[in-house]
């Protein structure tokens, strides 16, 4: 196992492999275990490294923090520059949009290519769906839930897959594990939680400069059974990057990579290739 000791905490990492190097960005309410197809199919051309969020995974989880994704986009670009990387390969999902694009936007010569699997990067003020669904998962009674009800692991991400068979329990329990208790769950996941719409301010600037990444390489894999992040959202990464590839996982979910590896696997070597 790898770790690097960021000013925040102690950071988990994978890094396997040997080649160009690919960046695997993990959201909530995951860690790096969510890239492990990619990642074993990829090793032998890639250098492969995906790290744990801080309070993630195998992560240190500072009591203190805020846990939201301007600190998480601190630490992860922290981390980055610890480890001295050459130009890479930066694959986003969920969370890790917002967190990591933010580098890419800030180093166009460190993050010479984007993939982004059912991620984002914009306020959804806009967004009358969204709105709803953020206000409803920033609420007192969330809170609670995502405490003692284990809301976000339990019901969300269960439904948020195209076929919940795919989460089978085995699968199932490595993400509980990282959460077995009331505060950690209160804590790092509500967090993301509260922060679709009390971190507006940071999504609206990071769109603001969505032209930066308009002149790179890049590819979008898009799970089109994801209950949390409709087609309309696929249709802004189409605005935002009018030259990127596309593809669409009819059958799966908010987790592509999860319940149909061997396509997105394809489907990111193709492009790296």
């Amino acid at each position: 196992m790898s770790f690097v000791q960021l000013r925040a905490g102690r950071m988990h990492y994978v890094d396997e492999g040997a080649g160009p190097a690919v960046v695997f960005v993990h959201g909530t309410p995951t860690w790096s275990f969510e890239w492990r197809h990619l990642i074993r199919d990829l090793a032998s051309q890639f250098r492969c490294i995906a790290p744990d969020h801080l309070g993630f995974g195998l992560s240190e989880r500072p009591r203190e923090a805020p846990y939201t994704p301007e600190w998480h986009a601190a630490n992860f670009a922290e981390f980055v520059e610890r480890l001295g990387l050459p130009p890479f390969t930066l694959v986003v999902h969920d969370f890790g949009g917002p967190i990591a694009l933010p580098y890419a936007l800030d180093h166009p010569d460190r993050v010479g290519r984007v993939v982004i699997v059912n991620s984002w990067m914009w306020s959804f003020a806009d967004d009358p769906d969204m709105r709803r669904k953020a206000a409803i998962a920033g609420s007192a009674l969330s809170r609670f839930l995502y405490r003692w009800a284990n809301l976000s692991l339990r019901v969300i991400m269960p439904g948020a897959y195209g076929d919940r068979r795919k989460l089978t329990p085995e699968i199932h329990r490595q993400y509980l594990e990282r959460f077995p208790d009331r505060r950690s769950r209160g804590t790092v996941l509500f967090a993301l939680a509260r922060s679709l719409l009390g971190s507006s301010a940071h999504y609206e600037a990071l769109w603001a400069r969505r032209s930066r990444l308009g002149d790179r390489p890049a590819l979008v894999v898009w799970g089109m059974r994801d209950s949390a992040f409709r087609p309309h959202q696929l249709a802004r990464w189409r605005e935002a990057l009018p030259h990127a590839r596309v593809v669409e996982i009819a059958e799966a979910g908010h987790w592509p990579h999860e319940e149909a590896p061997d396509e997105v696997t394809a489907a990111i070597r193709a492009f790296l290739e």
